[in-house]
């Protein structure tokens, strides 16, 4: 049943969806009081930043004449936000519709989705952690008193699904390597070595073929056994991730095996996730050449990198630290709702019934 329909027969609903645009004010209020400026970053753009774990969407662009060419729907506001700190505007976020494909029939996913993404001057990621527990804490206290929930507020206590999460800083903090030791009893570093990451997937009775590689070794274990434990109670800092798996990511000076890179999650889900920005144009351009093979070898769209932000970081990217995070599964949890197709009102599985 289509939304419309759906609320038509049961208005009571209305209410469930009417939190987006709180929480949607909540956020801008939220980046206003630090004054950030807001950003509108395209929507249709020329050159996706290379990740290979992502599919995009490709169209047509035609000039005046019909004279074609390939065109891309974003996946994220990331390069152009970074574009403009090149060119001085300093402390920015962007509140907007991104696109990725093959994400239907999940109740986590929906092909186009918001997205808001903030970046900070002269910080690294740590500074990110403590805006994220500030910004959970400011859309909770702001609901509350709006809604006038009760004559006590509880802005430190959010609830979902019967279950009480307690947003007070600081959060649980684990890094990969802790939180795969705890809940895996994997050593990571064993784990690094690519024979014996094989050898510990295929006792745990994972799928190991010939050419399974070492990031869909790591995904199977953590998504199965590190995943459903984060976040429970209270929200959950992932950090320290593996260097491979931050295309965008600065690595970590004293182990360069591991990514300045983390995620937040609360009762198993992912919300966010966040870098220490790189800023060497060379290193960069390396990886997105790796990222385009590999985008190649699992036969995904074929796209060129952004070869303008390369020469954006050649003038000079300045320290910084940023982060994505999902607005709509973040108003799932404000909303209560079991999906995010229950806060959407025109969800992308109501493609496919009409």
């Amino acid at each position: 049943m289509t939304t419309w329909r759906l609320l038509k027969k049961n208005p009571r609903l209305w209410q469930r969806y009417f939190v987006r645009e709180k929480v949607l004010r909540a956020i801008r209020l939220f980046f206003e009081d630090r004054q950030f400026h807001e950003v509108e970053t395209p929507i249709l753009i020329a050159h996706p930043p290379a990740e290979s774990y992502l599919d995009v969407f490709e169209t047509t662009l035609f000039d005046r004449n019909r004279k074609p060419r390939e065109a891309y729907l974003s996946t994220s506001p990331e390069v152009p936000l970074k574009k403009l700190m090149v060119a001085g505007m300093g402390n920015c976020f962007a509140l907007t519709k991104s696109f990725r494909n093959m994400e239907t029939q999940s109740s986590l996913h929906n092909p186009e989705f918001t997205i808001l993404e903030w970046y900070r001057v002269g910080v690294d990621y740590h500074e990110i952690m403590k805006d994220c527990e500030e910004l959970f804490l400011f859309i909770n206290t702001y609901l509350q008193r709006i809604d006038e929930q009760s004559e006590e507020l509880q802005p430190k206590v959010l609830v979902y699904q019967g279950k009480d999460i307690h947003l007070a800083a600081p959060w649980e903090r684990m890094t990969v390597a802790e939180a795969f030791a705890k809940w895996a009893g994997v050593n990571f570093d064993e784990f690094f070595d690519m024979k014996k990451a094989r050898n510990i997937a295929e006792k745990k009775g994972y799928t190991v073929e010939k050419q399974t590689t070492w990031e869909e070794l790591y995904n199977q274990i953590f998504l199965n056994e590190v995943e459903p434990h984060l976040g429970r109670g209270k929200p959950t800092v992932l950090y320290e991730f593996p260097g491979v798996m931050g295309a965008l990511a600065r690595k970590k000076q004293s182990d360069p095996r591991f990514a300045e890179r983390f995620e937040f999650y609360i009762e198993g889900l992912e919300l966010g996730d966040c870098y220490s920005e790189l800023t060497d144009w060379e290193e960069q351009q390396g990886r997105f050449e790796n990222e385009l093979k590999e985008i190649a070898r699992l036969g995904k769209t074929m796209y060129d990198y952004d070869h303008d932000f390369i020469d954006a970081l050649k003038v000079g990217l300045p320290e910084c630290s940023g982060i994505a995070v999902g607005v709509d599964r973040l108003i799932m949890l404000f909303a209560n709702a079991k999906t995010i197709q229950e806060t959407l009102l025109f969800p992308g599985e109501e493609l496919f019934s009409l």
